[in-house]
């Protein structure tokens, strides 16, 4: 599958749905946003904006989020989520590449969401949007050390969408190279101890793009439900995972 046929995963509400099991960001991060904060007005625009994981924590600490995302069914699912219908919160549906966006922003957000964006349209077209001193931050986060990781690899390799899977590959890094990106900072935050649900856990991984049920038989769905299921059960306390979560942030000039 390409990355476009990919990418079609989250305008699925069962994967909208699903948002609500990945792992909060981290309470630093959003210090280290709003200290990126350096302009005025204090409006923020979130790319790629999901049910709102960035922008739903951001908007009471700045003037505006601006959370933009193609799929009505995440933005309808993150006006639901607690902050969801935050006066200073605009949920906008649109592609970054071709939205009609109203600044300026003193800072521009992105998760993971930045890969699936044409970022030689987007980026580029973002600038005259833009404050003197605005930045671009890039939020990488996820699970640190979980003990099941080797062992669950082969299984979400087996039953993965995605041929182009590279736990090594840095998006920040790639977009400096092609010159997209003048990296001017980095941070990570400490680890946060995360607990969940074991079908929780389950569901989170069915939403990512590559392993989303919408791509799957019902019948191969359930045979990877009961493979995760049974690598992480022996780690399990009464039916609950406890790992840790942190973050990377990277941010720099467009």
């Amino acid at each position: 599958m390409t990355t476009r046929d990919l990418a079609a995963a989250f305008t699925d509400a069962d994967v909208a749905e699903a948002y609500r099991h990945r792992p909060p960001y981290p309470e630093a991060v959003f210090g280290i946003l709003t200290g990126l904060v350096t302009g005025v007005p204090r409006h923020v625009l979130d790319l790629g904006a999901g049910e709102g994981a960035i922008a739903r924590p951001l908007a009471p600490l700045v003037d505006r989020v601006d959370a933009l995302d193609v799929s009505a069914a995440m933005l309808a699912r993150g006006a639901g989520r607690p902050g969801g219908r935050h006066p200073r919160l605009r949920w906008i549906r649109g592609a970054a590449e071709t939205a009609e966006l109203t600044g300026p922003y003193a800072l521009v957000t992105a998760g993971a969401s930045l890969k699936w964006m044409d970022c030689e349209v987007a980026l580029p077209r973002l600038r005259r949007v833009l404050t003197e001193h605005a930045v671009l931050a890039i939020v990488e986060h996820g699970q640190r050390g979980a003990p099941w990781e080797a062992e669950l690899g082969p299984v979400l390799a087996r039953h993965s969408r995605s041929p182009y899977f590279d736990p090594k590959f840095s998006l920040p890094a790639e977009l400096a190279a092609t010159g997209l990106l003048r990296i001017t900072g980095q941070a990570e935050t400490a680890t946060v101890p995360l607990r969940q649900p074991g079908c929780g856990y389950i569901e989170q991984v069915h939403s990512t793009a590559s392993l989303a049920r919408i791509w799957m038989t019902a019948d191969e769905a359930a045979a990877f439900d009961a493979a995760v299921a049974s690598v992480v059960a022996p780690y399990a306390v009464d039916g609950w995972l406890e790992t840790q979560v942190a973050a990377t942030l990277t941010w720099g000039r467009i």
